[in-house]
């Protein structure tokens, strides 16, 4: 066994250990029956005075964890910490016992108590519980980081997410708004009618996005299987089967690079609907977005990355094409063949690779070097070309573009949504030229899965469908920077 290398803060708790069990008191603990959580009794008695405190004559039991300690002789002043806050308790030999008081004395920051006593206000005018019992809990055998500087290290509050719960309310808060966001959306959609599915995270054949994927072995089956990067087809699937409108929430795994809008497992709502469109699609994704922000902000109104942002519908529309000659120039709406649009690229020095054979591939080249990082208010960017939308069903009037479009606030996209493709002729031949694609160095490409195809033979209504990041709203609508300030657990390299 390794040796432990303690602090000799570290060991003067473990040696606290015996101490405990010599005073018949387990050193972690058993369960405490709570009538209250801090934050219901500091918003119910915030108004109350100390004489009004006094003749109610309230009692409440709560427990957390020690993030002071005042000790003033016979008596000593602690604030508590749960979930929802902090709250002042006071303690006293006198009032608790001998005994309890011995137990109390052996009490550090960080451990974990239960007490019992009276709601009263101090003569300063702080809320408190003034204890007529006191229970000791758990030990904590690590001290807490120094209590004005907490967990500062970046890397070590990613690390040590339990550590940076306890001592950064912030984090706390991003943490405990990130599901009211969840369910936010999960009752907008079922409002919508939608119903709530689970697909499976182990799929036989890359498909549903562009992605770089993770691959994993089923022994028993002797296959190879991706780790999920889309749920979306098996979620239109559904659509053949009649269920008419589907989402679901949860985790996509993409193989690729990390930085502060990217991880690699991260959540998204994808969402599916008989007989809508594109244009339905943005009305979801418009309703989504307001009512997520509602519910964790009480406005419309947000500050991100020093400017205020309007996350009230309706949400601006721009064509890829025209968006692009607002912001180069260059008109794409003109035809053109390959040779030209690589010759307008080498003009403006974007590079061009083996696997770019499409004018719509040169269409979004330039879109991500002059447009992308230019938007600031939510915009629905539509349009793009069939080359780059494997999935998407060609505008009527103009074939060369698909009726889909990605949500773009403040530089970076939020959603993809667009008219589905339901011809299972023009599908498949899609799906060969994804897989031309892949022949020529592009590993994102999507593979030729036969089983949709013949799903769709059997009939796939007219449909929308939206996939919308979780992670990166949540960003938003906390004002959070990084995408690992929003994920609990995420994705770190081995210390070195």
């Amino acid at each position: 066994m390794a040796e432990l290398n303690l602090t000799e803060q570290e060991i003067v708790r473990r040696n606290k250990l015996s101490e405990y069990e010599a005073r018949g008191v387990a050193p972690f603990g058993h369960a405490f029956e709570r009538t209250h959580r801090t934050k219901e009794i500091i918003d119910t008695y915030a108004e109350n005075t100390k004489e009004e405190l006094a003749e109610m004559n309230l009692t409440a039991r709560i427990a957390g964890r020690i993030m002071t300690k005042r000790d003033m002789g016979k008596a000593a002043f602690m604030h508590l910490q749960d979930r929802d806050g902090k709250l002042q308790i006071y303690v006293r030999k006198d009032t608790i016992g001998e005994e309890a008081w011995e137990i109390y004395k052996l009490a550090d920051i960080g451990d974990i108590i239960g007490v019992e006593g009276e709601i009263f206000r101090t003569n300063h005018g702080e809320l408190s519980i003034k204890v007529t019992k006191y229970e000791h809990l758990s030990k904590a055998l690590r001290p807490l980081p120094e209590k004005f500087h907490g967990l500062t290290d970046v890397e070590e509050r990613y690390r040590r997410r339990y550590v940076d719960l306890i001592m950064n309310e912030e984090s706390k808060q991003v943490a405990m708004k990130r599901p009211r966001i969840i369910r936010a959306i999960q009752n907008y959609l079922d409002g919508q009618g939608l119903m709530e599915v689970e697909t499976p995270v182990l799929q036989p054949i890359l498909g549903g996005a562009a992605a770089r994927p993770f691959v994993t072995h089923h022994n028993t089956l002797d296959m190879d299987f991706y780790m999920r990067i889309a749920t979306e087809l098996p979620l239109k699937r559904l659509i053949v089967g009649g269920l008419e409108g589907v989402y679901e929430i949860g985790r996509l795994f993409r193989n690729e690079g990390m930085d502060r809008f990217h991880n690699p497992e991260f959540t998204t709502v994808e969402a599916y609907v008989a007989y809508s469109d594109m244009e339905g699609m943005m009305r979801l994704a418009e309703g989504m977005i307001e009512s997520a922000c509602l519910a964790v902000n009480e406005t419309t109104s947000i500050e991100w990355n020093g400017k205020t942002i309007s996350l009230a519908a309706p949400f601006k529309k721009l064509h890829m094409v025209d968006a692009i000659k607002e912001y180069s120039g260059v008109d794409f709406w003109k035809e053109m063949t390959i040779e030209e649009a690589k010759a307008l690229a080498n003009e403006h020095h974007i590079e061009v690779e083996a696997h770019h054979t499409g004018v719509g591939h040169i269409i979004n080249l330039f879109f991500e070097k002059y447009v992308e990082d230019k938007i600031v208010d939510p915009t629905f960017i539509y349009g793009h070309p069939v080359e780059i939308s494997p999935l998407a069903k060609k505008n009527p009037v103009d074939g060369r573009f698909t009726d889909r479009f990605e949500l773009f606030i403040d530089g970076h996209e939020y959603a993809n949504a667009f008219t589905e493709l339901n011809d299972p002729i023009d599908q498949r031949q899609r799906f060969e030229a994804q897989l031309a694609e892949k022949d020529l160095g592009n590993d994102e490409a999507n593979e030729m899965d036969v089983d949709y195809v013949e799903a769709l033979e059997y009939g796939l209504a007219p449909t929308g469908g939206i996939g919308l990041g979780i992670d990166r709203l949540v960003m938003l609508l906390t004002g959070s920077e990084t995408i690992r300030d929003v994920i609990l657990f995420p994705h770190m390299k081995n210390k070195q």
